[in-house]
C-alpha cells in the first residue's frame, strides 16, 4: 500500500515536533526514518499509525485520506520497542490474540501462526511463555503477532534497540530477508544509521523536525544534501575543514593546505567535507599537509587514526588498512584527493558532492 505524507506538521504548545513534512512511502517498500534523539521520527511514525493528529496536513492510505481515521481502521500492524507480550500467554496464545473475536476461523489462525512461526525460526517456541524466551526470541514472537494480521503496512519502532550488539546484526538480516518474503509495506524507526543504511530501500533523514534528505542509502551516503546529513550518515563520521575556494590558481584553502578543486566549481565554498576512508597517509611529512597521531584505534580488517592537523587547531579522523600501524607522537602526511571531497557552503547546503558510479559530478546551485 501506498503512504502518502502532505506537508504534516504536529506541534506540542509550543514545541514543533514534525514541521511541514512531505514524503511519499512507496508500495511494499522498506523505508527508514532515522536521525537523533528528538527529531521527530516517532512523531511522524505515530501520525502515520493514528496514534496522534497531525496539527496540519494530511495522510493518504492508498489514496484514502486516514488524517482523522483510528489505528483500527488503518490496516496496519506497529511492533514498538518494548515487545509488549503478554507474560502469562504462551507464543501462541501471543500471537493468536490480534485475531481472536475478529471472524477468522481458528483453522485459519493456527495455519497462519504456523507458517509465520516457520518463517520466523520459532516454531519451537510456541508453547512456551514470553519469561523463558531469549530476547531474540521475544522479538520473533512480536513481529509473528504482526505479520499473522495480515496487515497492508508494518510500522516498526527502534524494534532492536534491547538486543545486544550480535543479535541485533543477525535480527537485521533476518528483518531484511522477511521483507523480501512478505513485501509489505514497512516503515521503520531507528536512530541507529547502520541499521538505516543496512536495511532500508530508501532513507529519509530527520533533524529538528525537517527532513533533510530522502534517498537510497548509496545517494545520502555518496551524495548527502547538506552538512548534516553529510555528518550524521557514516561511521566514523565525515571529517569537515573549513576552507575557501581560490578562483585564480583553482584550488581550496585554509592555513595548512592548498589542494586542486574540482571542476565547475564556484566561490561559494565555506566548508570542505571528506570522509575517512577517503584520506590517505603517507611517510613523514608529505602529503597536502602534516598531522601528528593523537589515537590510533586498532579494529581488525581496519585501524582508526586520529590526527591533529599541523598549523590547525582541528582534528580528523582517518581510516586505513588493518595492515598499517602508528603510534601516538607519529608525524604523516595527509593526502586529500579531490575526486573525493564534498564542497558545503556557508549555510551548510551542499555545493558539490562526488559522482556516484557512471554519474556525472553533482555540482548543485
Amino acid at each position: 500500500m501506498e503512504i502518502q505524507l502532505r506537508n504534516i506538521t504536529k506541534r506540542f504548545d509550543d514545541l514543533v515536533a514534525v514541521n511541514d513534512l512531505s514524503m511519499t512511502i512507496k508500495d511494499g517498500e522498506f523505508l527508514t526514518l532515522v536521525g537523533p534523539s528528538g527529531c521527530g521520527k516517532t512523531t511522524t511514525l505515530r501520525m502515520i499509525a493514528g496514534l496522534e493528529t497531525p496539527t496540519e496536513g494530511t495522510i493518504d492510505f492508498g489514496g484514502r485520506d486516514v488524517t482523522y481515521a483510528s489505528p483500527q481502521e488503518r490496516e496496519l500492524a506497529f511492533v514498538f520497542q518494548a515487545y509488549a507480550l503478554y507474560p502469562h500467554m504462551t507464543a501462541r496464545e501471543n500471537m493468536s490474540f490480534a485475531l481472536d473475536h475478529t471472524g477468522v476461523s481458528q483453522e485459519e489462525i493456527e495455519r497462519r501462526i504456523d507458517e509465520t512461526a516457520s518463517m520466523l525460526g520459532i516454531e519451537g517456541h510456541l508453547d512456551k511463555n514470553p519469561p523463558s524466551l531469549s530476547g531474540g526470541q521475544q522479538q520473533r514472537v512480536a513481529l509473528g503477532r504482526s505479520i499473522v494480521r495480515d496487515p497492508e503496512v508494518f510500522l516498526l519502532d527502534e524494534p532492536l534497540s534491547n538486543l545486544d550488539a550480535k543479535l541485533r546484526t543477525s535480527m537485521r538480516a533476518e528483518l531484511q530477508q522477511l521483507h523480501r518474503e512478505i513485501q509489505t509495506t514497512t516503515i521503520y524507526v531507528t536512530h541507529d544509521q547502520e541499521e538505516a543504511m543496512t536495511m532500508s530501500d530508501r532513507v529519509a533523514i530527520l533533524n529538528n523536525g525537517n527532513l533533510q534528505q530522502i534517498d537510497t542509502p548509496e545517494v545520502v551516503y555518496s551524495q548527502p544534501a547538506n552538512r548534516f546529513v553529510a555528518g550524521f550518515i557514516g561511521s566514523p563520521s565525515m571529517n569537515f575543514l573549513d576552507c575557501r575556494y581560490d578562483d585564480a590558481s583553482g584550488t581550496l584553502q585554509n592555513a595548512a593546505f592548498s589542494v586542486e578543486a574540482p571542476s565547475g566549481i564556484s566561490g561559494d565554498v565555506a566548508t570542505l567535507g571528506v570522509r575517512p576512508e577517503e584520506l590517505s597517509i603517507v611517510p613523514g611529512g608529505d602529503g597536502d599537509f602534516s598531522a601528528e597521531v593523537t589515537v590510533f584505534e586498532q579494529i581488525g580488517a581496519y585501524n582508526i587514526i586520529h590526527l591533529k592537523i599541523d598549523g590547525l587547531d582541528e582534528t580528523i579522523v582517518a581510516q586505513v588498512d588493518g595492515s598499517k600501524h602508528l603510534d601516538p607522537g607519529d608525524t604523516v602526511g595527509v593526502e586529500i584527493d579531490p575526486k573525493h571531497v564534498h564542497l558545503f557552503d556557508a549555510d551548510d547546503d551542499a555545493v558539490y558532492n562526488p559522482p556516484l558510479a557512471s554519474e556525472e559530478p553533482t555540482t548543485l546551485a
